[in-house]
């Protein structure tokens, strides 16, 4: 296969940035991508080797593929990893070790599916799944709607694996916000039909995840980074919109924003398609103009088909130029670039974009995902 033509320069790209008292040494990220490699929860050797393998070849920062806070109903695998738990504990200190003495920088990613958790499963079977509101979507069962006192120790819930994570020597942590999971149901107008505090308009509907940002924040040190991914997409459905226009994407996003976020990390399909009819802005330029805060950018970084068309047709995505991403990221959409199946299927892949052999980038196949390099 020929590699991929790049005409432009990307060595702004190996600039440093700093995220408050994080200094990374550029801007790639290695964007979450469950894998399911953590038996009964436990990041064993193989996933520190993994982590740490990808910050020896250049990755800036590495943001952990989703993990279990300690709330009962926050999972529906086993082998999900969770940042609870003292053997799982241990587990996560040799990730962070490893990646340090990389060179690299890493945050967890916290994850509760909600309503997207199938009922009967993961660590707690017999826990009933909880969404905001008891609206079944996308085939999924209706779970329970959370009461006041759900939502107040799942806020806890997510309060302690901040805090763990800091004291873990994690540099930070990123709240699972996208893709249909508990904080975007609560956020999505459709999945969130409370008539309390919690839903209505779009002030409402961001309550929940101000209160976690709000006691993340209280659990960690004033400086301690905090991300929070979202998408205007859900799993399984791109047709999907969170916020249909730039007026009520700012509405969702003023308050998270004030709560104490420090990054947004927009996860799209293609990063390069306009979010909203009339602009050429993507949905990560859109969220760095309406809040003043930087962005990382993902989604099809580096290959020619999008996450759900490389796991459904035919199972397999060619590498592309980066010349495109370089165009957005000069024109201030983004601070940092997130690249997922590429860096799964190549440990080597920022280190290759680097020294520009773009002959020895890897295409991927689905198949990667199940792979232990």
């Amino acid at each position: 296969m020929p590699a991929p033509i790049q005409t432009a320069d990307l060595s702004p790209l190996f600039t440093p940035f700093d995220l408050g008292p994080l200094k990374l040494r550029n801007r790639f990220v290695m964007a979450p991508m469950t894998r399911e490699f953590s038996l009964n929860g436990v990041p064993g050797p193989d996933v520190a080797a993994y982590y740490s393998r990808r910050a020896a070849a250049g990755v800036g920062l590495i943001i952990t593929e989703g993990t279990y806070i300690d709330h009962p109903a926050a999972g529906d695998s086993i082998d999900v990893p969770q940042i609870f738990g003292d053997t799982a504990l241990d587990g996560w200190r040799a990730v962070v070790d490893g990646v340090h003495a990389a060179g690299g920088a890493i945050i967890p990613q916290l994850w509760h599916r909600g309503g997207r958790r199938a009922p009967g499963t993961g660590p707690k079977p017999e826990v009933p799944s909880i969404s905001p509101s008891g609206v079944s979507y996308d085939k999924i069962p209706a779970a329970r709607a959370a009461s006041l006192a759900d939502i107040e120790e799942i806020v806890a819930s997510y309060a302690r694996a901040a805090g763990t994570a800091q004291n873990l020597d994690f540099d930070g942590i990123e709240l699972h916000g996208a893709h249909g999971y508990l904080i975007d149901q609560f956020l999505w107008e459709r999945t969130n039909q409370r008539t309390d505090a919690y839903g209505g308009d779009p002030a409402g509907r961001a309550r929940f995840a101000v209160e976690v940002i709000t006691a993340c924040r209280e659990a960690t040190s004033p400086d301690f980074p905090i991300s929070f991914r979202l998408s205007n997409w859900k799993a399984g459905d791109y047709n999907a919109a969170l916020a249909p226009t730039a007026e009520q994407l700012a509405a969702l996003l003023h308050p998270i924003a004030e709560a104490g976020v420090d990054i947004f990390h927009v996860s799209t399909r293609r990063f390069f398609e306009p979010a909203f009819e009339g602009s050429p802005l993507t949905l990560a330029g859109w969220v760095r103009k309406l809040t003043g805060l930087p962005t990382i950018a993902v989604g099809s970084v580096g290959l020619d088909g999008d996450l759900w068309t490389a796991y459904t047709d035919g199972g397999r995505a060619k590498t592309t130029s980066m010349d495109g991403i370089i165009d957005r990221f000069r024109g201030n959409e983004f601070d940092l670039v997130a690249v997922g199946r590429a860096l799964l299927s190549d440990p080597q892949w920022v280190a290759k974009i680097e020294r520009g052999a773009f002959d020895e980038l890897h295409s991927f196949a689905a198949e990667d995902r199940h792979i232990l390099h």
